[in-house]
């Protein structure tokens, strides 16, 4: 059987939607903070009258949805030696004097080793994963990133994280233009909204990524590395 590649421009996008391969893969969790989620906040959520209550839908979702779909997903991506690399907004100081204009508008700021800025314990580095912090919606337009893939000889990555619609959207849509194959995991991503979840994916399928589920991104990882 062939095992050439498609030609880039195949009809449907097939270049774009053919498995990833391992050793060029890496994982890419987009500000999965303390600042958007803890059980504390949950619960404050589902008091009737507190100011988080509308970020409740949201929260609901990371916590029956999201952060298991990333748990099974960085273990798998382990076991098979995928890179696993996280971003988070932080600051580089105390006052965020180094921010971007756009955070600075939007009064964005978690500062350098605050606990806002700490990845959610759940879906935690382990061992040396990098992380790279950032204060922008795109870590592409705001760190070293690209060189540190390269350095890593990544072409593929698998993006997730929050806000589907804003700073994964950002990240999916940049790496694309910097020539990865990026695959978007929609069951480990959450929006503020459900329904600017779904239009952000459905904006983003098969134009500027592929879209599998957690579960089917496992299969693919678990079918290319049994021994």
């Amino acid at each position: 059987m062939s095992t050439a590649l498609p030609a880039i421009d195949a009809p449907g996008g097939i270049y774009r939607e053919r498995a990833i391969v391992p050793q060029r893969t890496a994982l890419l969790s987009v500000d999965m903070q303390n600042a958007e989620y803890s059980s504390e906040l949950l619960q404050r959520a589902r008091t009737a009258g507190d100011p988080a209550e509308k970020m409740l839908p949201f929260l609901e979702r990371l916590e029956s949805v999201v952060l298991p779909a990333q748990q099974r997903l960085q273990a798998a991506a382990r076991a098979a030696g995928i890179e696993v690399i996280y971003t988070v907004i932080e600051s580089l100081t105390q006052d965020g004097r180094d921010r971007s204009l756009d955070h600075k508008i939007s009064r964005l700021h978690h500062a350098k080793g605050s606990w806002e800025a700490q990845v959610i314990p759940a879906v935690a580095p382990q061992g040396d994963e990098i992380l790279i912090p950032k204060t922008a919606s795109g870590i592409f337009n705001a760190t070293n990133i690209e060189y540190v893939l390269r350095n890593l000889g990544i072409d593929y990555l698998i993006v997730y994280g929050v806000m589907t619609d804003q700073c994964v959207e950002s990240t999916v849509r940049d790496a694309a233009d910097r020539g990865y194959l990026v695959t978007q995991i929609e069951d480990a991503c959450a929006a503020e909204t459900p329904e600017g979840h779904a239009r952000s994916i459905e904006a983003m399928k098969g134009h500027y990524c592929r879209t599998r589920s957690a579960d089917e991104m496992i299969a693919e990882i678990q079918s290319l590395t049994a021994k």
